[in-house]
């Protein structure tokens, strides 16, 4: 049966703190007094404050230990019950109005439990509040339960006094089987989600992450929830161990438990209707709406959760979207899209700028029955309509998959691959270079339009949105190397083994063209970021462009930390000062990742100088002024040809005839789809190439006159 205690009323409000976990010399106020910074504002009611509040029909077991501020306005609260200490700040004769809702200040028809109520905040039919801390110009109307508890822990994986291990709140992040579990924290960055999750095998360094974990809040038992200045709650059923930033939007929620929500007056956080929110961290200007579900997750700031999307054992990174779907166990980088109803994702690592289309089922089918297996894909990972994968399957960066059930687990390591299913053969077939070859629009407006979503005003990693960078570089020398050994039919084609579980083999196709394609990126990458260097230092002849180059012996090794690419010894060295006792938080680790931030430019010069080197089998020596000139000259070719291909993608949306078919005339299709030069995307890609074509041609006249130099000395 229903274990249903019985206590004396005047204990009500008290006693919050048990007896056993309230150290000694302590009193159960202290930390509540600690939080809220100006407990000594409050003072005793007057007689005639107190005559008038009985007269509106209020009630206290103890009228003493309802305290009030200078300003406080007794006639402006009617019909409410207090219990335990309850402070009150000033009050004035006013109503508040927020997107059409109007309410007076004050407090009405409410059950109020030892709690501090800030200046000018409108409280009105709230069944049940207990300890909370209510910060000024709150408004709380219509909530049956808000309501914190001696052990909260708001959503942070932390223990409080007494309580047992198994008490943690884990995420289990991409596998089902809880092998790669973190805890979640407020403030946990998907770069700390990585490191923890990824090197399992690493005792000492998982033992360091719960104790980094352990100090972002202390195990005393105590803390009051808190609800920021001007955040407005309406109409929601029941909070619970909740503590809410400033300007936060919560309405018509079913249940919000054990949760964070991070908020403040750039980045506002809305919580909607519907919505059952449990065991989690929402970050700085997230919106979640509409009969979401979410437990046990992590959600980065700026992203949103809305029309019914579950996230279960899951962290989503900034600036991403889920709607109409369902999510679990999976680690998801920045910059994710994932909108229909019909699309799930399971036990996966993504590692940004990913996008799921309907259909598509992630990871859900296993080749055994142990619910062990996982799905790691790199950036810009898309797979088409009613793809279907199973576990384990592993994919490069900006893999595209084409509708299909694919029958066995997968390893594509060739990046910017199309990856279909034929039917008449019965094989899996890839395309090396597809994206470049024949869908640079979507690759560059992936760029883009990531880029331009991202709204975080506090950058602690840098996010890395160039389809071009260390890790795809590094990747597409890995497709050479491969493409390279093939024997290659007459078609353009060769097959492979050991890419699928199974017997049958992989066909690649256009392999001669995707070897030249991908040795043409590499040029230009390498051209784009020494000519950038060279413009943003105002170098402007060769021997500085030269000097600020160095040649390494090999192409450094990246790793993609939570969507910030970081060299693998840096990598090394955090992980080695985090075991050794030099790193001893979490916001040290974040440090490291702002520091690797500031040094990315120029370790991004670095590692295109290399694999330049490298790809043409020279020295620096051998990089002369002559040398860089031809660099240039076939890396503008390269960009108009790349921003042809853009222009070119789009342009078909106006000509083909099955286009067209739905309009009546060209009037009408500009005005449904926007003229074509007015694409502000296409456009912005025409100027790119133009300020590209100038700095080229600039530095084309200044090293070809170094070069005629060169050769009238040498030949004096």
């Amino acid at each position: 049966m229903n274990n249903i205690e019985s206590k004396p009323i005047a204990s009500l409000g008290y006693n919050f703190i048990p007896t056993e976990y309230l150290p000694e010399g302590s009193s159960e106020y202290d930390i509540r007094n600690m939080q809220h910074g100006h407990a000594d504002l409050f003072r005793q009611l007057t007689q005639e404050e107190l005559n008038i509040l009985i007269a509106n029909r209020n009630q206290s077991d103890n009228w003493e230990n309802v305290r009030v501020a200078d300003g406080f306005k007794p006639e402006l609260v009617a019909d409410c019950k207090f219990y335990g200490l309850v402070r009150i700040g000033r009050l004035d004769a006013v109503y508040k109005e927020f997107h059409d809702f109007k309410i007076p200040v004050g407090l009405h028809n409410s059950t109020i439990v030892s709690s501090d109520i800030g200046d000018n905040v409108c409280i009105d039919n709230v069944h049940y509040m207990s300890h909370y801390i209510l910060d000024h110009d709150v408004i709380i109307a219509n909530v049956n339960e808000l309501v914190t508890t001696n052990h909260s822990k708001f959503g942070n994986g932390i223990l409080k006094v007494g309580e047992e291990k198994n008490s943690r709140t884990w995420v289990e992040v991409c596998n089902e089987n809880g092998g790669r579990k973190i805890l979640p924290f407020n403030g946990m960055l998907a770069g700390d989600a990585y490191l923890w999750s990824k090197y399992r095998d690493d005792e000492t360094l998982m033992n360091k992450f719960v104790e980094f974990t352990d100090k972002r809040l202390d195990e005393k038992r105590g803390y009051y929830g808190k609800i920021g200045a001007r955040s407005v709650i309406k109409n929601c059923a029941i909070i619970k161990d909740v503590w809410i930033g400033t300007d936060a939007y919560l309405k018509g929620a079913n249940k919000i438990k054990n949760v964070t929500i991070n908020s403040d007056a750039e980045r506002k956080s809305q919580i909607g209707e519907g919505c059952e929110i449990v065991n989690g961290i929402v970050g700085y200007g997230c919106r979640i709406f509409y009969g979401v579900k979410a437990v046990r997750f992590i959600l980065s700031a700026h992203s949103q959760l809305k029309y019914g999307a579950r996230l279960i054992n899951s962290y989503l990174g900034n600036n991403s979207t889920i709607s109409c779907c369902e999510v679990l166990n999976s680690l998801i980088f920045p910059s994710h899209e994932q909108h229909h109803n019909n699309s799930f994702l399971c036990a996966s690592l993504l590692m940004g700028q990913s996008n799921l289309a309907a259909g598509a089922t992630i990871g859900s089918n296993h080749n055994s029955r142990a619910a062990d297996g996982e799905i790691v894909a790199g950036r810009g990972f898309w797979p088409g309509l009613c793809v279907s994968l199973k576990h384990n399957s592993k994919f490069a960066s900006f893999i595209i998959l084409a509708k299909g059930d694919y029958p066995a687990e997968v390893n594509i390591p060739l990046p910017f691959s199309l990856v279909s299913l034929d039917g008449d053969t019965d094989q899996t077939i890839v395309m090396p270079a597809y994206w470049f070859m024949y869908n640079m629009y979507a690759t560059e407006r992936n760029a883009w339009k990531t880029n331009n979503r991202d709204k975080r005003i506090e950058k602690k990693q840098f996010i890395e949105y160039d389809y071009l960078a260390p890790d795809t570089i590094n990747e597409i020398f890995t497709a050479l190397e491969i493409l390279e050994s093939l024997e290659v039919d007459a078609n353009d084609s060769a097959c492979i083994r050991n890419w699928e579980n199974g017997k049958r083999e992989t066909k690649l196709v256009k392999v001669s063209k995707a070897i030249t394609t991908y040795k043409e990126v590499v040029n230009y990458y390498a051209a784009a970021r020494i000519l950038k260097y060279a413009e943003e230092n105002n170098l402007n002849d060769f021997s500085s462009i030269k000097k600020s180059l160095t040649a390494k012996t090999s192409r450094s090794k990246w790793i993609n930390v939570g969507g910030q690419l970081i060299r693998q010894s840096a990598l090394r060295t955090l992980m080695d000062k985090i075991k050794n006792g030099e790193i001893e938080d979490w916001s040290a680790v974040h440090l490291f990742y702002k520091e690797q931030g500031k040094a990315y430019k120029t370790d991004k010069l670095q590692h295109a100088y290399t694999a330049l080197l490298e790809l043409h089998q020279i020295t620096g020596k051998q990089f002369t002024a002559a040398f860089l000139t031809q660099l240039l000259t076939d890396a503008l070719k390269t960009r108009t040809w790349m921003t042809n291909g853009i222009y070119g993608a789009r342009a078909k949306d106006y000509t083909n005839e099955f286009r067209k078919m739905v309009y009546d005339n060209a009037e009408e299709m500009n005005e449904v789809l926007g003229k074509l030069e007015d694409n502000e995307f296409v456009q912005t890609e025409l100027e790119k190439l133009e300020i590209f074509s100038n700095a080229v041609k600039h530095y084309e006249s200044i090293l070809t006159s170094e070069t005629k130099v060169v050769k009238k000395v040498t030949a004096a």
